[in-house]
């Protein structure tokens, strides 16, 4: 059984099983959090694709931990006229562990 969802404006396959790392949602480590923006729900040969979304479909995840990213540097740079700006950036996400499709 597979599932696609959307969140953090973007789009996943997940399965059961399956470890993710997403942008960051409102959930302490260890709680369920659930996806209730399911696109498409995949079994066996059946396939259930919805218009946004599939209605009554969820997906349940666990959060194993929320954390940033290592840094990405933003280097800007005009040559010939000694322009020159350096900045970091650490993007928070967090990782999940998909427990559970239903619908």
């Amino acid at each position: 059984m597979f599932a696609v969802i959307e969140t953090g404006g973007k789009q996943y396959k997940v399965s059961p099983g399956d470890k993710i790392k997403i942008e960051k949602v409102n959930a302490e480590g260890g709680s369920v959090f659930v996806f209730d923006k399911v696109l498409l729900v995949g079994d066996d040969g059946s396939l259930r694709l919805g218009r946004p979304y599939v209605s009554g479909a969820k997906v349940e995840a666990k959060v194993i931990r929320q954390a940033r990213d290592r840094k990405k540097i933003v280097f800007k740079y005009h040559s010939k006229s000694r322009y020159r700006k350096k900045k970091g950036h650490r993007q928070a996400f967090t990782e999940a562990e998909i427990t559970k499709i239903s619908g």
